[in-house]
């Protein structure tokens, strides 16, 4: 038997199909699957909505059987609440636009559950991501899948060197189509299965509701407040900044010349700041709590192409090293809805693997 190492199982086909990738090279695979949800929230949540509920776990536990590989359900719901969703309401209620996923990928799959795997005496963690890890020199760097329209790499840029030096990735080389196929030939139960397009801990699609549930006693963010424009001129009023976020445009009921969009939340003044769609675009960013994958922290600028959230195609920008690990981002071309809470990530315009990235903070018009 080879080395032993621990696989991620979300129920989804993705990660089913991984594990069975692995067993198949010779690895003494261990599926695992994380139990991180309230199940008084998820029991009434249709199957096949989100990832980690309980039609999930038994998704993920007739794969194993079907593989004929040891499985484990870890209740990871504290610390899961400490690391993702504790920030995320936190965010919402400060103003910004979260994205959970990254956090969970740094602190849970491949740091709280990595370390877990340990004591099952296993070497590695791995998932179903479309992202290739590759070690060059001395360091492992991220890179976009093949598959570009399924690349994940821009939920990873959080991770380590030390989390990336345990960290296998079997779907870099192949498409959804691809997968969908090793899983019908195996006979896989999740061969057909839907993708999910929901965040895990949210099943209703209602964030909002959420966030008023768990507001942690925080209640400036919900409160009513004041829409103005770019001189602070009020044109309408509010139920709560987190109804909101950059470049949205539903949901104003304001009466305009011309359609309006959120190009700002102020949360010291409980203010929601509208604009035109010419007022949506900024020339950069300021992004903190950087962290640099692919190279070391360098002290010149930088070109790289930015990629400012998922959906994002990555732009043409100049990265500049300010202090306490925050960066300047120039774009080539004024880009739509900078949007502070999400993810900034750096990839290197040559090779497309992940240079750095952090928070965005700011716009910079």
């Amino acid at each position: 038997m080879g080395e032993r190492i621990v696989v991620a199982m979300s129920g989804g086909v993705d990660s089913a199909v991984a594990a069975a990738l692995l067993r198949n090279q010779g690895y003494d695979v261990v599926g695992i699957t994380m139990r991180v949800w309230r199940p008084s929230e998820t029991a009434a949540t249709p199957p096949h909505r989100t990832c980690c509920s309980p039609h999930d776990l038994a998704d993920a536990r007739a794969v194993a059987d079907r593989l004929e590989i040891p499985f484990y359900a870890l209740d990871l719901e504290a610390e899961f609440e400490q690391a993702v969703v504790e920030p995320f309401v936190a965010e919402y209620l400060q103003g910004r636009t979260p994205n959970p996923c990254v956090r969970c990928n740094q602190a849970l799959k491949l740091g709280i559950l990595l370390d877990k795997a340990r004591t099952y005496g296993c070497s590695a963690i791995a998932t179903g991501h479309y992202v290739r890890i590759e070690r060059v020199g001395e360091r492992w760097n991220i890179r976009r899948a093949d598959d570009r329209s399924r690349d994940q790499s821009y939920y990873l840029f959080r991770l380590s060197q030390e989390q990336l030096a345990h960290f296998l990735a079997p779907l870099a080389a192949m498409t959804k189509a691809e997968v969908r196929h090793v899983a019908e030939r195996l006979g896989l139960p999740v061969a057909t299965k839907p993708g999910s397009q929901e965040i895990c801990f949210v099943p209703d699609r209602d964030y909002r509701a959420f966030v008023r549930r768990h507001s942690l006693g925080q209640q400036a963010s919900i409160e009513p407040g004041e829409i103005v424009d770019r001189w602070g001129r009020v044109l309408g009023r509010h139920n709560g900044l987190m109804d909101f976020t950059v470049g949205q445009r539903r949901g104003l009921r304001i009466a305009h010349s011309a359609p309006l969009y959120v190009i700002a939340l102020d949360s010291a003044s409980n203010r929601v700041i509208v604009g035109e769609k010419s007022d949506t675009f900024a020339r950069g960013l300021v992004a903190s709590e950087v962290n640099w994958v692919g190279i070391e922290e360098p002290r010149e600028p930088l070109t790289a192409r930015v990629q400012i959230r998922y959906r994002h195609a990555a732009t043409p920008a100049r990265v500049e090293p300010l202090d306490r690990s925050r960066v300047r981002v120039v774009f080539e071309a004024p880009q739509p809805a900078v949007t502070p809470g999400q993810a900034a990530v750096f990839y290197d315009p040559t090779n497309e693997t992940i240079l750095g990235g952090g928070w965005i903070e700011k716009a910079a018009l």
